[in-house]
């Protein structure tokens, strides 16, 4: 898994999260000045680091007893299939092992990596979004 750190923090500059939300073209990495405020925001933040790049990171926001929801997981695709998402996903599962749920939604291609970090898949929900607010 070459030499990379994991790093607990909330502070990223707009040039690191633009350039990693866009490695996997997501949109989000459009936004570069309301991405380090979301990761200011959020209650939980665990990067993963190649020297001074930011190769990857998982978020996830929480109730402070129950529920925890995980928001992103990222990797760069240089970095991808070499075991730090799982590395990150055990780290969030690790800090909320207390809670009674930890909660993500999922791609349908991504389905596979969330089911051998453990995660299971609901028979009885569906996941809702409404991505773009009109007014």
């Amino acid at each position: 898994m070459e030499d990379i750190i994991i790093k607990d923090t909330h502070d990223f500059t707009e040039e690191q999260l633009k350039e990693l939300f866009l490695s996997v073209n997501w949109s989000s990495g459009n936004y570069p000045e309301k991405l380090v405020t979301a990761m200011k925001n959020y209650k939980t933040v665990f990067s993963a680091w190649d020297d001074d790049d930011l190769v990857g990171l998982v978020c996830a926001m929480d109730d402070g007893i129950m529920t925890a929801y995980i928001h992103y997981l990222l990797l760069k695709p240089s970095h991808q299939k070499k075991g730090i998402g799982k590395l990150l996903i055990n780290k969030m599962t690790e800090y909320y092992k207390d809670y009674l749920r930890i909660i993500v939604i999922s791609y349908d291609t991504e389905i596979g990596f969330y089911e051998h970090c453990g995660f299971k898949r609901s028979d009885h929900s569906s996941p809702m979004f409404i991505t773009e607010l009109t007014t």
